[in-house]
């Protein structure tokens, strides 16, 4: 059995709703913040907020950063460890535009100087843990093989790759004979990530690559948040057990985000996050009406509508 990890999930995966999903159901061994970024040579404040470990208390959680150079690295590794973190992932692997035009994220697979000065900082922090998260490459997937001798050469726990393209983002077939390539190539740990959905689809992962360090989850634990506990207790929960979970969890999310988000409007559109990727477990006609409930009233009472 493989441990499981819970993907860092930009505007999803947040500090509350990482501590309910511990609190409600568990399964999961690590779990990762979102990405962290600078903004004008320093952490946002809803960053620092999200990695305080006051407000993460009860999980593992490894922060996460995105940078494209060993100035940003260094301030960004020498905040968080002065949080008290020993565990700091790399993002090498975040496909949307925004990021990747900077050469961040997956961008930055196609600029070897650049890994290769992080990774030698990287290899300066005898007092920290490290670890990579990256896609097979942003535009050919032949990058992360170049990139290879770099990363063997570097002192890291473990790297977890996503078998896309950054300019794929989510969509289309993963490949994965690149992947098996890398896999076998690596001399670090390795783990899994992407279009992990049901408990069937762990088991054929663990099964086809059994050297893995662990599977990582992010959309699949989003919409069936029940995932890495069934997994882990070998038992497939019935549909009743996952809707009270599910209403279980909304309904803390709903009394935390309302204490601290002024106005209706900005409380719907949080909370219709939640059910983005939900189509499995309520349907997509039922999704749908949620998503496009036009004030706190309406989108109550689809919710309530979606468990009946």
């Amino acid at each position: 059995m493989k441990p499981i990890y819970f993907a860092p999930l930009q505007g999803y995966a947040d500090d509350a709703y990482r501590r309910i999903h511990a609190e409600l159901v568990g399964g999961t061994e690590l779990y990762f913040s979102p990405f962290i970024r600078l903004e004008h040579n320093k952490m946002r404040n809803k960053d620092i907020r999200d990695i305080n470990p006051l407000y993460n208390k009860g999980i593992n959680l490894v922060p996460q950063i995105l940078c494209n150079s060993t100035k940003e690295f260094d301030i960004l590794v020498n905040a968080i460890a002065d949080m008290g973190y020993k565990h700091i992932d790399l993002n090498m692997g975040c496909p949307f535009p925004l990021q990747t035009r900077h050469g961040k994220g997956a961008g930055i697979l196609q600029h070897p100087d650049a890994v290769e000065e992080i990774m030698k900082a990287v290899g300066k922090r005898n007092d920290l843990s490290f670890s990579v998260k990256m896609r097979l490459g942003q535009e050919q997937a032949n990058e992360c093989l170049a990139l290879l001798p770099i990363l063997n050469d570097a002192p890291l726990a473990h790297i977890t790759v996503h078998p896309r393209l950054g300019i794929q983002q989510y969509k289309g077939e993963t490949d994965i004979e690149t992947f098996r390539r890398f896999y076998e190539s690596c001399k670090h740990p390795i783990v899994f990530n992407g279009d992990i959905l049901t408990v069937e689809d762990i088991h054929r992962t663990e099964t086809e690559f059994p050297n893995l360090k662990a599977i990582m989850i992010g959309r699949g634990m989003l919409a069936r948040p029940s995932l890495a506990a069934e997994y882990v207790k070998g038992e497939e929960w019935t549909a009743e057990r996952r809707a009270s979970l599910i209403k279980n969890m909304h309904s803390r999310l709903l009394e935390h985000y309302s204490s601290i988000i002024p106005g209706e409007m900005q409380l719907l559109s949080k909370m219709r996050t939640f059910w983005e990727f939900m189509e499995v477990e309520i349907g997509r006609k039922q999704q749908k009406k949620i998503l496009k409930a036009g004030n706190m009233k309406n989108y109550m009472r689809e919710v309530s509508n979606g468990f009946h």
